[in-house]
């Protein structure tokens, strides 16, 4: 059920749709923390030593420093296998906006299905003889589910997701495709499975964004080239038209002139709920789902700019980061003990902080680094970075290295 926000124009739908809005209205929750207002306390000294171990992370993974971005894409080479590489032979014959295109369905569907996979489920990849747990392992299962057409509704088309594909997938289907069993099982199957379907359901209902000859995700190519000037595309043009286009694929949290804006919540600091001024935006999966794009995009010629304007990720390995470092502490640490909903007042804080606090890491590894932001922009800092710093503070402090709140979801976290 989504509530709904009596108070919301126009102009209000456009600021909270934008990356401003993340930031100033993160920015208030931070100020509540140093004002002993929230669930967590601000502790600033850490914060050399948290970019310090960033910085350490970043060197380890990347020796020369040429960081790529934060991205689908890098899940899809788990195991240090190219798998894009090999796809995009495969489709050397086709032109690089068909390429895009193909590429785009991809990337769409496999972030819609990346929202957490549990500290209990695997993936062997029968091709490299490998196995896979958590983001790698959800991005190669997607990526063979994909190859193998189990998202198009032409055999002779497999490499292509479309609204029947998408209509004919079935909740047995996904899981047979993750290999989900008792032994083995996945958070949130039949969340995903929906999110899915109701994919196949947006590409009739938003032809300004998908029109083509084939209802398709990849044909937001089309709409890329068009809304971009000079062979180049804004980056809040992606988040922008995936926002929207997709707005019928968020579950119904909130309502705003009609629409569901998936990962905006109500704080109770901020004003009172039902009022526009209580909500906070994260766009967390969104934005994920836009830096994974801007690899897609550039294959069709088009340069992505001005990437920076998006944030860091709300997302529990960036939050983990902060909070397993000591740059934040829980002012009552029994809260680590219980599960947490994740619409409420303490994850949503935590989220705020974790956006706040990823910007200030960010500015301190430059300077550690002695490098510029457009050297080192944000994107890639979170890929080299600050994602995997938190996934390792986490196996350094739990053993089966799970993030350190418990949060209860149904694996549509948005």
């Amino acid at each position: 059920m989504s509530r709904m926000v009596t108070d919301c124009s126009k102009e209000t739908l456009e600021y909270l749709l934008s990356t401003t809005a993340i930031r100033q209205r993160c920015a208030k929750i931070a100020a509540f923390a140093y004002g002993n207002k929230t669930h967590f306390k601000i502790n600033r000294e850490k914060l050399n030593s948290t970019a310090e171990f960033v910085v350490k992370t970043t060197k380890q993974n990347y020796p020369d420093l040429k960081v790529p971005i934060h991205s689908r894409f890098r899940h899809f080479e788990a195991g240090k296998v190219n798998r894009i590489s090999a796809l995009l032979t495969q489709l050397q014959m086709f032109s690089g906006r068909d390429q895009a295109r193909t590429l785009i369905d991809l990337v769409i569907v496999s972030v819609l299905l990346d929202a957490g996979a549990g500290n209990d489920w695997s993936y062997f990849d029968k091709e490299t003889n490998q196995t896979f747990t958590r983001s790698e392992g959800l991005g190669v299962a997607s990526f063979n589910m994909f190859k193998n057409g189990e998202f198009s509704s032409d055999l002779a088309n497999p490499f292509r997701v479309d609204a029947k594909g998408l209509a004919d997938l079935t909740e047995q289907k996904l899981a047979t495709g993750f290999q989900v069993s008792d032994k083995n099982p996945l958070i949130g199957v039949a969340g995903r499975c929906h999110l899915l379907q109701k994919l196949g359901q947006s590409l009739a209902r938003k032809k300004n964004y998908f029109d083509g000859a084939i209802l398709r995700p990849g044909n937001l190519i089309d709409y890329f080239i068009a809304n971009s000037k000079d062979d180049k595309l804004s980056a809040t043009v992606i988040l922008n038209s995936v926002l929207m286009s997709l707005e019928m694929v968020w579950p119904p949290r909130m309502n705003l002139l009609g629409l569901n804006i998936g990962d905006i919540w109500h704080h109770p600091l901020l004003g009172e709920a039902g009022t526009s001024e209580a909500l906070i935006p994260f766009h967390k999966l969104s934005q994920w789902l836009s830096y994974s794009l801007f690899e897609a995009v550039q294959v069709a010629g088009i340069q992505v700019v001005e990437g920076d304007k998006l944030t860091g990720l709300a997302e529990y390995r960036n939050g983990g980061l902060i909070l397993d470092s000591g740059l934040v502490t829980l002012r009552n640490p029994e809260l680590l003990q219980i599960e947490h909903t994740q619409d409420s007042p303490l994850v949503v804080e935590w989220r705020a902080l974790t956006i706040v606090l990823l910007e200030e890491i960010w500015t301190k590894s430059l300077e550690i680094l002695g490098l510029k932001p457009y050297e080192m922009p944000l994107a890639k800092i979170l890929e080299g970075g600050t994602w995997f710093a938190g996934r390792a503070l986490a196996k350094e402090n739990r053993s089966d290295g799970r993030p350190p709140l418990t949060l209860k979801t149904d694996g549509t976290l948005f």
